[in-house]
């Protein structure tokens, strides 16, 4: 497990980083208006506003602009800011000076957007980002400030924000389908039916279809003409524009009709037309708020992992607190089936624990004393104490969420094709409207024999244009898959840095791995043990006693085997470490060495006897340690840094996929070959020095490669850095995890396939999502326009075009969360692998498989197995948790 610590580039910068997020967003033009306003304020380096998560991530200069400031640019463009709130009551305050104390002190914390202090209540309203500050900081921030925190009252403005918009569509939708569809039916039955021939209906029947259209053009769509004043007064156009020309066009053309018979030629009413417009699109805006919803589902189900309390021992008495209340070194108590409230190190109790959450791995991990613990994670049985040394943003949760977030507010690099095309999509669609109009009126209509009037038949082509064009396809193609890939990836352990990352990472045609601690475990282990004269537990117990002072870290390799052996330790005496040489000492009155040649020859010990296996093991690039006793050479030791479990299987897997790979390392070429042939390297660079490796991926990308490292230690930073995408082994230092670009947080290298899977899968959705939001404006857009009537008599209804384009914007984030269901390839092959080899009962030894099964249950959606003995197996998460 890694620990995702914080870096301090930004601040060495001098800048801060904050979100929130933005309301009144309907299309890509509102999201790239917004990006502007805030991008040009003096003192904001860097601004993303993206459309799917509605929310905007600013890089600033706290000197040079507050966040009042990025407020007020917003809401001058036509938006809002919202986002989470809290509501300290805070004691001690007498004056306006306590009261600004107060708030100097929590706007120095990073994440703090707004604090206001009403002396009168004696409380602090305070506007912060929860990935950047918490409420354990700010209770903090007012003590060491010299107040009282009494009570908090935590709201989360932007979730109630998101629930309240889509209420009041919700609501919006049912008052305009109670007007629009009375619309409708009524024109259909005085169009189509001896009804409409009626005197009364002459007299009074459009004056009761302009009161059943009047509110849902005023009321229902009045938040289009909203969202055009904004895009007017910004000097652009967006969706809202469209759709409140179109509908306009025909309701005050029927509006004309009614009131001014005279006015024009044609009596023609299209209140239905204006209705069942906004009706429809209203409808497709609410599904598509639902749609995005599930999208995000990732991020809401890290959030609610985390744990809610804590019981803390202070005093000797057990007292349950807020996790938000949490300090470092606060001891606090975590029973069976209880949530570890923060990260930590076991101090007394032993158990198992479920870190599937974190990790995405199901099968338990054993916890004793002295092992670290993960926030969020499940204490599965017996009691255990812990010590926390994570508390609040810092918890490996916390980073988790912040690095998903971060990487679903970014834009990927293809999404710029969309954002360009996008800037110049809604005045283009007004002037094909407006020509499409103007070239039937004056020349189509004349060409061809068309029973409508003129006007009407050109009219209803420029309203069908404008409705048919919705850019909102377009703008939510790329986020709403980058939302789900980076969400999907954080359940599986794969911690996606940003969108630009996500994209390439399916491109990659070269990875490279760091061999220590990367393709092998980074720790020596004893592999050959060969022995003469002597029996092999004897061997390997007179090394380890001897072993036992030296500190070295082949010797700890000998002692780590003893143990996992059970062999016995005797003491020695008269220990002598010979550096660069072995060591001797006395076991059970005989002198024993233990060193390589140099120390053989030297003690004059004859090596004719075990040449030839340290020749054999020098070759398969091993360390070896030769054993003597008493002038003897007794045994040989070879200990190497073992292959990492999975490392075969992962390049074999990327050259199925058609991708190179090499492995760089600063051992000596022998050696490393060995290592490269055991998992099927064939390209080896051999004695880099750390600085030289970002050097070597410069040259393969100079030879147009896309190349990918894949590391773990402080040395492989740079390299991580340099290439195009860096890939950390989450158990690596930090530095390695900061730099990289994917951190994988499993500890498993089979987790760079699977992260290089996912991207292509994600790029997949983001390429179908673009190629039918282009492909159904450049589509429907002639069609609207009447291209294809003159040849088969095909002409698009304005309500059918509102209908089709409600949809599209539905049918491209549905697309996208599709992705919710995809698991990447080599983690179903090791999950199906799992559960063939765990084919009998942990319990009693019986075949517990499906076909051997002496009964089956199913209970919340889970099968279980049972044996003859009514021991059962849950085999579609984790056959080895078990009930009896």
């Amino acid at each position: 497990m890694t620990n995702l610590s914080d870096s301090g580039d930004d601040e060495a910068k001098g800048v801060r980083k904050t979100s929130f997020g933005i309301t009144g967003m309907t299309c890509v033009t509102c999201s790239d208006t917004v990006q502007r306003s805030l991008a040009d304020l003096q003192g904001v380096e860097e601004a993303s506003v993206n459309l799917a998560t509605e929310r905007a991530t600013i890089v600033f200069d706290p000197g040079k602009v507050t966040v009042g400031q990025m407020r007020e640019s917003v809401e001058r463009a036509g938006y809002g800011i919202t986002g989470n709130e809290i509501t300290i009551s805070v004691g001690g305050m007498s004056c306006a000076s306590c009261a600004q104390s107060v708030e100097r002190a929590l706007l120095s914390l990073e994440g703090v957007n707004e604090a206001s202090v009403n002396l009168a209540t004696e409380k602090v309203r305070i506007l912060y980002d929860p990935g950047l500050a918490s409420v354990a900081q700010m209770k903090k921030a007012i003590t060491s400030a010299g107040y009282k925190v009494l009570e908090t009252e935590t709201v989360d403005a932007e979730r109630m924000e998101r629930e309240r918009i889509m209420g009041r569509q919700k609501r919006m939708l049912a008052f305009s389908l109670v007007f629009s569809i009375p619309t409708f039916v009524l024109s259909m039955l005085f169009e189509f039916t001896s009804l409409g021939d009626t005197a009364f209906i002459d007299a009074y029947g459009i004056f009761l279809l302009f009161l059943l259209a009047t509110p849902v053009q005023l009321i229902a769509g009045s938040q289009f003409y909203v969202g055009t004043y904004r895009a007017l007064r910004n000097r652009t156009a967006n969706m809202d524009t469209l759709i409140a020309t179109g509908t306009s066009a025909a309701y005050i053309y029927s509006l004309t009709v009614t009131f001014f018979p005279g006015a024009v030629a044609f009596p023609n009413v299209y209140y239905d037309t204006s209705a069942l417009i906004i009706s429809l699109i209203l409808l497709g805006k609410y599904l598509e708020a639902r749609a995005k919803g599930r999208t995000s589902e990732a991020i809401k189900k890290l959030v609610g992992l985390q744990a809610k309390t804590a019981v803390v021992v202070r005093d000797g008495k057990e007292l349950e607190i807020p996790v938000d209340d949490l300090e470092v070194d606060d001891v606090f108590l975590v029973r069976a089936g209880e949530k570890i409230a923060t990260d930590g190190l076991v101090i007394e109790g032993q158990s198992s624990v479920d870190e599937s959450m974190i990790t995405g791995e199901s099968i338990p991990v054993e916890k004793g004393k002295g092992d670290e613990v993960v926030g969020a994670t499940i204490n599965q049985n017996g009691a255990i104490r812990v010590r926390a040394t994570r508390v609040g943003r810092n918890t490996a949760l916390a980073k988790i969420i912040g690095l998903v977030e971060e990487a679903q507010g970014t834009k990927a690099p293809i999404q710029r094709v969309a954002d360009r095309v996008a800037a110049y999509f809604v005045p283009s669609v007004i002037l094909i409207a407006i020509l499409s109009f103007v070239i039937w009126y004056f020349a189509g209509y004349d060409a061809f024999v068309i029973e409508e009037p003129r006007f009407v038949f050109s009219l209803t082509i420029f309203i069908t244009v404008l409705v048919i064009a919705c850019p909102c396809a377009l703008g939510l193609a790329t986020p709403t898959a980058i939302m789900v890939g980076t969400g999907k990836g954080a359940e599986h352990g794969i911690l996606i840095k940003s969108g630009e990352g996500l994209e390439i990472a399916g491109k990659i045609d070269t990875v490279i791995f760091d061999k220590t601690g990367t393709i092998t475990r980074g720790e020596p282990q004893v592999t050959d043990v060969v022995s003469y004269a002597i029996e092999q537990d004897d061997l390997i117990g007179v090394t380890s006693a001897v072993e036992k002072g030296s500190g070295h870290i082949l010797g700890e390799a000998v002692l780590r085997h003893a143990a996992e052996m059970g062999v016995d330790v005797p003491d020695a005496t008269d220990f002598l470490n010979i550096p660069g040489k072995g060591v001797i000492a006395n076991v059970h009155g005989s002198t024993i060495m233990l060193g390589n040649r140099r120390l053989m020859e030297e003690k004059g010990v004859p090596l004719d006897q075990v040449e030839e296996t340290v020749g054999r093991l020098e070759g398969e690039g091993k360390t070896t340690m030769i054993v003597s006793r008493d002038g003897r050479a007794v045994g040989v030791l070879g200990v190497a840094d073992v292959v990492r479990e999975g490392s075969i299987e992962t390049v074999a897997e990327l050259k199925r996929m058609g991708i190179d790979t090499i492995m760089i390392t600063g051992d000596n070429r022998k050696t490393a070959r060995a290592i490269s042939d055991a998992v099927g390297i064939k390209e080896v660079l051999a004695e880099v020095f750390p600085q030289d490796k970002a050097g070597e991926i410069s040259k393969l990308q100079a030879e147009g490669h896309l190349v990918a490292m894949v590391g773990d230690g402080i040395n492989d930073a740079p390299a991580l850095a340099q290439a195009d995408i860096g890939i950390a082994i989450g158990s690596g230092t930090d530095v390695a995890v900061e730099a990289g670009d994917i951190v994988l947080i499993r500890d498993d290298i089979r987790d760079v396939v699977a992260a290089i899977q996912l991207s292509r899968k994600t790029m997949t959705k983001i390429k179908q999502n673009l190629f039918w939001a282009f492909a159904y404006n450049s589509g429907g857009i002639p069609i609207a326009a009447g291209v294809l009537y003159p040849f088969f008599g095909i002409l698009l209804s304005p309500i059918i075009a509102a209908a089709a384009m409600a949809m599209s914007s539905v049918s491209v984030v549905s697309n996208a969360a599709l992705l919710r269901r995809y698991t990447p390839e080599i983690q179903m092959k090791r999950k199906e692998r799992r559960l063939k080899e765990m084919t009998k009962d942990p319990v009693c030894g019986m075949d517990v498989d499906e076909s051997a099964a002496q009964w089956k249950s199913e209970y919340k959606g889970k099968t279980y197995y049972f044996c003859a003995h009514g021991c059962q197996v849950k085999f579609d998460e984790d056959p080895k948790r078990y009930l009896k």
